[in-house]
């Protein structure tokens, strides 16, 4: 008969045999075989002569790092100014300084004029006669320019050539929008505007045997609308402009350059206080007509003889103080949709009213 399979084996012994097994023999074909050596079955640790505790230690879980914890390039945070500082100022050393040019003057918005740019305005101060150092010109010359030139030789004026850029550095602080002031191919370099006083023009007014005709501007600050002024002034014969000292434009090339030359031929006073002057004019026999929307109309009112306009600000008008101080308002009919016009449009529009009037008597 056929023998079981695997029944050569020895029968498995019960608990208590197993544990009792002798030192040095088989566990069974099929079971391990028992170390020699005393002390029994060596663990890997023990067999590879490593501790216990290399491998029976506990796992501990490592403590969450913290700002204090942090490693110095760990805690370090991201700024681009820690890059952009150094870069600055590397620049900013190697950057040559450049000499101040003793022939470029230092030209601001409401600084006097060192200069009048334009073709009109240079020839207008040539007839004028007005003292000029120099004049730049371009090397591309037409017809209006080589007449200047004529203009300034007649006059023994030095006349040098230079390159269109080399002006437009110069117009670059009257000009706007990053674009320099439309100098037209020329400039002339002459000394400062010297304003009047209100007793010159005054006096002016009795020199030429009339009335007399101020316009007082309170606190105009574009400087193109106190050039239009100023030209408007000019072709209606008032004897004089005064604009007050602080918060208001100056007289400068671009304004010389907007009036066209009209600066050569009207006075402009310069007074630290438009009230006060306004009561200095009516000691002298003048009336005061303030240019306000809730005034009189003014072909209504009474323009003729001594006479001096205020203009208001191109946003607010007439300060309070000042159209208390006028004897009368005039305002200026409107029958379209909009309300205002611009400062130099209604100063003109006043100007020439009061020359209507005494046109017609």
């Amino acid at each position: 008969m056929q023998k079981h399979r695997g029944s050569d084996y020895p029968k498995k012994s019960t608990k208590a045999e197993h544990s009792a097994k002798p030192t040095g023999s088989k566990a069974g074909a099929y079971g391990k075989k028992a170390s020699t050596s005393a002390g029994g079955y060596k663990k890997p640790y023990e067999k590879y002569g490593k501790r216990a505790e290399q491998f029976e230690k506990t796992y501990e879980q490592k403590p969450k790092q913290t700002e204090e914890s942090l490693k110095p390039h760990e805690s370090r945070q991201f700024s681009p100014k820690r890059f952009e500082a150094p870069i600055k100022q590397q620049l900013k050393q190697s950057k040559p300084k450049s000499a101040p040019d003793p022939e470029r003057p230092e030209l601001g918005e409401d600084t006097l004029p060192y200069f009048l740019m334009g073709r009109n305005a240079v020839r207008e101060a040539l007839k004028r006669g007005r003292s000029i150092d120099r004049i730049l010109v371009v090397p591309e010359q037409d017809g209006s320019l080589r007449e200047i030139i004529g203009l300034a030789a007649s006059r023994r004026i030095v006349v040098a050539e230079t390159m269109r850029k080399r002006l437009d550095e110069l117009c670059m602080p009257f000009g706007h929008g990053g674009r320099p002031g439309n100098h037209q191919g020329i400039l002339a370099f002459v000394p400062e505007v010297e304003y009047s006083t209100l007793e010159d023009i005054l006096e002016y007014a009795k020199e030429c045997g009339e009335p007399p005709f101020l316009l007082l501007l309170d606190e105009i600050n574009d400087p193109y609308n106190l050039g239009s002024i100023l030209r408007s002034a000019a072709c209606a014969g008032v004897h004089g402009v005064v604009l007050p000292k602080r918060r208001a434009a100056s007289v400068t090339a671009a304004v010389a350059k907007a009036s066209a030359g009209a600066v050569e031929y009207v006075k402009v006073a310069k007074v630290s206080n438009i009230t006060a002057a306004i009561e200095t004019l009516k000691k002298a026999g003048i009336w005061i007509a303030g240019a306000e929307m809730a005034g009189e109309p003014m072909h209504k009112a009474n323009l003729k003889g001594p006479l001096g306009i205020v203009i208001g600000n191109e946003a607010k008008g007439l300060s309070r103080l000042v159209a208390n101080s006028c004897d009368f308002l005039v305002s200026i009919p409107m029958s379209g949709q909009m309300d205002s016009l611009n400062a130099a449009v209604a100063a003109a529009l006043v100007m020439f009213e009061k020359n209507r009037q005494e046109a017609d008597g």
